[in-house]
């Protein structure tokens, strides 16, 4: 997938991947075997490509949808696929539950549920549970509860990992496993090669807000999640980002960038990125970003909730 003209080759980006094990709205099932194919052919990208991703975990997804202990082990084994490959785990929540509408102690409880698997995968490979991200990247509706969050987080030794790099996947991705379920391979290429599309349109977005904003380019940080769609095509799109002069770099390295360091007091009922964050604290109206085709978003609107 050409994305155009390869740019200067400082552009550097991590990426980070999200609702692990599995999202099942955006697979062609919530089996163990579906998770375990779909973690395999993420996996193998990754590796092809010299990906240092970090994905973060939903612990409650380890439950479902039967709660049997057998059914638990199963998904955690998949979860564990991801360690085994020198991958590193972070912290989404036990419930995947916003933070804009959860009651702090109730939030913070949901922090501490979803450790305990986490950190012991984590520990026996001799490495530590130390990232955090927001689920639908909500931090807040008032500055004091977005920073008593933050100062919890930092006493249980979290760092909260943002994003610059956000975009409307998780749109493509459920219209693309709908289309798997009903076995429409037609129609999930149609929704493959539209979202590489799309993703060239985010990344050509993101750079020049990212000029815009911080006078640079920064060290990016991407988010998607670990889907049906990302599977068959994050392959694709790891080429797309070479050819766009991209280097991919660990999540530790991206937060040594110091943009992440700039002012942010944003607050809002809307989950942004971190450029929209600053942009926004700047005293600027935040930019729009680019919308899926017409045909993806009519699509996801008439799937059964």
């Amino acid at each position: 997938m050409p994305y155009g003209v390869a740019a200067t080759p400082a552009r550097t980006v991590a990426v980070t991947f999200d609702d692990l094990p599995g999202p099942p709205g955006s697979l062609a099932g919530d089996d163990v075997a579906t998770l375990r194919e779909t973690t395999r052919k993420l996996l193998a990208a990754f590796r092809a490509h010299r990906v240092p991703v970090v994905g973060f975990v939903n612990e409650g997804k380890l439950h479902a949808p039967s709660g049997a202990p057998a059914d638990v082990d199963a998904r955690t084994a998949v979860l564990e696929m991801w360690t085994q490959a020198g991958l590193e785990l972070g912290n989404h929540t036990f419930s995947h539950r916003s933070f804009n509408t959860t009651p702090l102690e109730e939030f913070q409880a949901d922090v501490v549920e979803g450790e305990a698997v986490t950190r012991r995968l984590l520990e026996a490979r001799g490495r530590k549970l130390r990232y955090f991200r927001h689920p639908f990247l909500h931090v807040g509706l008032e500055l004091p509860k977005r920073h008593a969050l933050e100062a919890f987080l930092h006493e249980r030794g979290y760092t909260v990992a943002p994003v610059t790099i956000d975009n409307d996947e998780w749109v493509f991705a459920a219209v693309y496993a709908d289309a798997l379920r009903r076995g429409d391979a037609v129609r999930a290429a149609r929704v493959g090669e539209d979202y590489l599309r799309y993703m060239d349109t985010v990344f050509g977005f993101v750079e020049q807000l990212s000029r815009t904003v911080v006078g640079r380019e920064v060290r990016q940080v991407l988010l998607l999640h670990a889907n049906a769609l990302n599977a068959d095509w994050f392959s694709r799109l790891a080429e797309g980002m070479e050819d766009r002069g991209y280097v991919f770099i660990n999540l530790e390295d991206a937060l040594e960038d110091e943009a992440y360091g700039l002012p942010d007091h944003y607050v809002g009922r809307w989950g942004l990125s971190w450029l929209h964050h600053w942009e926004i604290t700047a005293g600027r109206e935040r930019s729009p970003s680019p919308d899926p085709p017409s045909w993806i978003t009519e699509a996801y609107e008439a799937l059964p909730r």
